[in-house]
């Protein structure tokens, strides 16, 4: 008896949620108020607690996968998320890390720790397409997609509740995390559809917010399509499992269009950005040149006399920052 009683409160609290978040989308219409608003969905786990979690996350992350060691590109990809984050309703510090893989990825962790793939990097030409991307993560942090979805989760599954509110909790989830480290999607990075296009919502208003045109968003998610299309493979199930399809992209032009008033220049992207993916290609050009070094020799072609593969730098005839005039 007392069991159920505790299960009826627990579904009043995730309706009185519902209601609130209906509430605070009407709210949240207004993208002037920017970083003044409150998003985050309500959720049983609480914010340091989600940063606890997410932090062991990272660690095991770190320690396992392939980061990216060049400050040159860590530095750029973690500067341009900073100018989203300042722009964001997220409560709690974004860092930013990029993996040395082929993939184009990105995924959030709970509690503010975002992952991208360097290739991701390598398919996004302009610096709006990298920060449409990380525009997206970032809503999930702001509105606290991992927390709600677990919530939801622990309702429907009521013999896990008193798991987490103990030391052990985080046993928990580290099964998840030994299943993605050998390959396996994070059953926690797959968002429902609503999470998906809330956070779609959010992230167009903070690339704006950050004085990018948000636009960008659309091409950012159409390129990614793009390659999943032409190169299968390329795009991990974990990233594609409510891939940006037709409609939510003519929906988050709708939401561009009624929401986000226009401005006469934006951001496109910057010399430093095109010097950034240069030496993210000599940075990928080593590793592969490494590998090969590592598998044996190997027989090459030679080109025709005088020909080389250097490319001449332009670095001085470019501008410093490109905009775009409305």
């Amino acid at each position: 008896m007392k069991a159920a009683k505790q299960i009826v409160f627990l579904l009043a609290i995730l309706l009185t949620g519902a209601a609130i978040s209906a509430r605070a989308n009407n709210e949240a219409n207004n993208p002037n108020d920017i970083g003044k608003r409150k998003v985050a969905q309500r959720s049983l786990i609480s914010l340091q607690k989600e940063i606890e979690i997410g932090k062991r996350y990272s660690e095991q992350i770190d320690r396992t996968a392939h980061l990216l060691k060049d400050p040159v590109v860590t530095e750029y990809v973690n500067r341009v998320e900073q100018n989203i984050a300042r722009n964001s309703d997220a409560k709690v510090p974004i860092t930013v890390h990029v993996i040395e893989d082929p993939t184009i990825n990105a995924m959030t962790l709970p509690g503010g720790f975002i992952y991208v793939n360097t290739g991701l990097l390598k398919v996004m030409n302009k610096e709006d397409e990298l920060a449409g991307v990380l525009a997206h993560e970032t809503a999930h942090v702001a509105i606290r997609s991992w927390a709600s979805e677990m919530t939801k989760q622990t309702i429907l599954q009521y013999a896990m509740i008193p798991l987490m509110f103990t030391p052990m909790s985080y046993a928990l989830y580290y099964g998840v995390m030994e299943a993605y480290m050998n390959g396996v999607p994070m059953a926690f990075l797959k968002f429902s559809r609503d999470q998906e296009k809330k956070a779609d919502f959010f992230g167009i208003q903070y690339l704006w917010k950050a004085g990018y045109d948000p636009n960008a968003f659309v091409e950012a998610f159409g390129k990614i399509i793009q390659e999943s299309r032409s190169v299968p493979g390329s795009v991990p199930s974990v990233f594609m499992d409510h891939p940006p399809t037709g409609d939510r992209i003519v929906k988050a032009e709708e939401e561009i269009k009624e929401l986000l008033p226009k401005r006469n220049r934006y951001l496109i992207t910057t010399s430093g950005y095109a010097k950034m993916r240069e030496r993210l290609a000599m940075d990928m050009g080593a590793m592969n040149d490494l590998k090969r070094h590592e598998q044996g020799p190997s027989l090459e072609r030679r080109g025709k006399k005088g020909q080389t593969g250097k490319r001449h730098s332009q670095d001085n005839e470019k501008p410093p920052v490109l905009e775009r005039r409305n």
